[in-house]
C-alpha cells in the first residue's frame, strides 16, 4: 500500500486502482490481533497486522491518545455476512476487485499482490463490509510500477461514500466519518480494529517518508467509514 505498506523493491504500496485509475481481525480478538499495514513500495516492506505478543506489534513508545470519529448521519441496520466483491469510491474514481487476506508466518496481515495495482484486500477472519464490526479492507499506495489503487486516499473528505458491493447481490454504502494518518511505531489497534456496534469500515493504506533502507513508509493513513445503506447490485 505505498503510502501505506509493504514490500521492498518499488515505490508501491498495498493495492491501488490500475494503471488507467491509477494517476489511484472482526473485533480480531483485539488482544490477540493487531492489523499493522505496511506498504510495498519501490522499496517498501509489506503492510501487515500482527499478534498483540509479537514485538512488532508492540509500540516503542506510548501511542498519544486516539479518539474514535462517532459515525455522523443515519446509521443502518448491520447485514449479514457476505464476502465483499468489488469496491467503488466515486470521489477517487476508484473501482477496484477484492482478495483475500490472511496473516504471513510472524502474524502479520498479508499485504495484496503487487502485480495488479488496482487490487484490494479484506481481511478474511474479521467482519465482512457491512457486518457489525469493522472491516478492514488495505490497498497499495503504489508499486513498483507505478500508482496504486489508494494513492489517493488521504484526499477523501468527511461524508464522501464508498461502495462495497457484496457476493450476496447487494451493495453496501458507507459514509467516511474521518480520514487519519498514524505513525506505524505507534499505531493505534484497538481504534481501528476495536470492536464497534455498528457497521464499520476501515480503508487503510501507506503514507509518510520512505524508507529505501527499510523499503517502507514511515505512516499509515486510516478512513473511518460506518455503514449509512444498502441496495441490490
Amino acid at each position: 500500500m505505498s503510502r501505506q505498506t509493504p514490500d521492498p523493491q518499488a515505490r508501491t504500496d498495498l493495492p491501488a486502482a490500475d494503471g488507467s485509475r491509477g494517476a489511484l481481525r472482526w473485533a480480531m480478538g483485539l488482544a490477540a490481533v493487531g492489523l499493522l499495514v505496511i506498504y510495498q513500495s519501490v522499496e517498501t516492506t509489506p503492510a501487515a497486522p500482527r499478534s498483540a505478543n509479537s514485538s512488532a506489534a508492540v509500540a516503542s513508545a506510548s501511542p498519544p491518545p486516539v479518539v474514535l470519529p462517532s459515525p455522523t448521519g443515519r446509521t443502518a441496520p448491520a447485514l449479514p455476512r457476505s464476502r465483499p466483491a468489488r469496491l467503488r469510491i466515486p470521489q477517487l474514481f476508484v473501482e477496484a476487485p477484492f482478495t483475500d487476506l490472511g496473516l504471513t508466518p510472524d502474524g502479520a496481515l498479508a499485504a495484496p499482490s503487487t502485480t495488479d495495482r488496482n487490487l484490494v484486500g479484506w481481511w478474511k477472519d474479521g467482519p465482512t463490509p457491512g457486518e457489525r464490526g469493522p472491516a478492514v479492507v488495505a490497498g497499495h499506495v503504489d508499486t513498483t510500477t507505478g500508482p496504486a489503487v489508494f494513492l489517493m486516499l488521504h484526499v477523501l473528505l468527511p461524508g464522501s461514500s464508498v461502495e462495497i458491493t457484496r457476493e450476496d447481490g447487494t451493495v453496501a454504502v458507507f459514509s467516511v466519518d474521518s480520514v487519519q494518518t498514524f505513525p506505524k511505531n505507534a499505531f493505534p489497534d484497538r481504534a481501528v480494529y476495536g470492536a464497534t456496534s455498528d457497521a464499520q469500515l476501515r480503508l487503510i493504506t501507506c503514507a509518510g517518508e520512505y524508507d529505501r533502507k527499510t523499503h517502507d513508509y514511515s505512516d499509515n493513513v486510516v478512513v473511518f467509514a460506518h455503514l449509512t445503506s444498502s441496495r441490490p447490485a
